[in-house]
């Protein structure tokens, strides 16, 4: 198997992580959230829901209260002090121009280097993708260029936010990863109790395994791609940067131009 390779501690200073509810990127991200953070990253969480569908011994308004309360002292744990909800539904969110404007306003406003999101594909490496999974990846996707473009959403040029062109799309939990982030140790350690945080919420999905043994686990078995004892895996699109496509097709003009008589 082909060894990753690591992503620059230096190719982003700010971060955005845009998930759909309370504890999404705590499911082994936020170790690498952490490993960020120690090297001095400013990254921030927006999150689409509060999570209000997510208990079912609870109603919704006690849930959401409850969840967000966890979702701070999980930030709190890996060193993220913006911490920004939407009102969108739990559990029916749904792809519309709205959301893609409530994101791209986040873009505009916080300007991150990277912008992080989970996978939009109906299976991923965990299996079978959440429906709410699935549209905030997507959205968010979507929001990046339009975050960037000064005709799209021309009311929030109105609201005084001026367009930002993000460098760096992560997606985690990509079955086709082409970087890692090394979280061995105190990375790795923090991102185990930023999940621990979600105490009350775990506590009600039956035959949840216990974080640090499901962290540990996952993260070894990704640490294997990078060649670390501890890995978080990821998908990188550097927007800067030719398409593969491109480059491919470059070099064979190039190599059929150095064949020519």
């Amino acid at each position: 198997m082909q060894t990753l390779p690591t992503l620059p501690s230096d190719a982003f200073g700010r971060v955005l992580c845009v998930v759909a509810h309370p504890d999404d990127v705590e499911y082994g991200t936020s170790a690498a959230v952490a490993a960020w953070t120690s090297a001095g990253a400013d990254v921030a969480y927006l999150l689409l829901t509060r999570g209000e569908a997510g208990m079912d011994a609870l109603e919704p308004e006690q849930t959401a209260v409850l969840r967000a309360a966890e979702q701070r002292t999980a930030c709190d744990v890996v060193g993220v002090r913006e911490l920004d909800f939407l009102d969108h539904p739990d559990g029916v969110l749904s792809y519309s121009l709205e959301l893609r404007r409530d994101i791209a306003r986040r873009i505009r406003g916080y300007r991150p280097d990277a912008v992080l999101v989970g996978s939009w594909d109906v299976e991923f490496v965990a299996g079978l993708n959440q429906a709410d999974h699935r549209v905030a990846g997507l959205a968010a996707v979507d929001a990046i260029r339009d975050a960037g473009n000064r005709w799209v959403f021309t009311n929030l040029i109105d609201e005084g936010l001026l367009p930002w062109t993000t460098r760096w799309l992560l997606v985690a939990g990509d079955d086709q990863p082409t970087h890692g982030v090394d979280v061995t140790g105190e990375p790795l350690e923090r991102g185990i109790a930023s999940l621990e945080a979600h105490a009350r919420y775990l506590a009600g999905i039956p035959g949840h395994p216990p974080p640090r043994q499901m962290l540990t686990g996952i993260t070894a078995l990704q640490g294997r791609r990078l060649g670390v004892p501890h890995a978080v895996l990821l998908k990188a699109f550097d927007f800067q940067a030719p398409p593969p496509i491109a480059l491919e097709a470059m070099a064979l003009a190039a190599e059929a131009a150095s064949d020519q008589p």
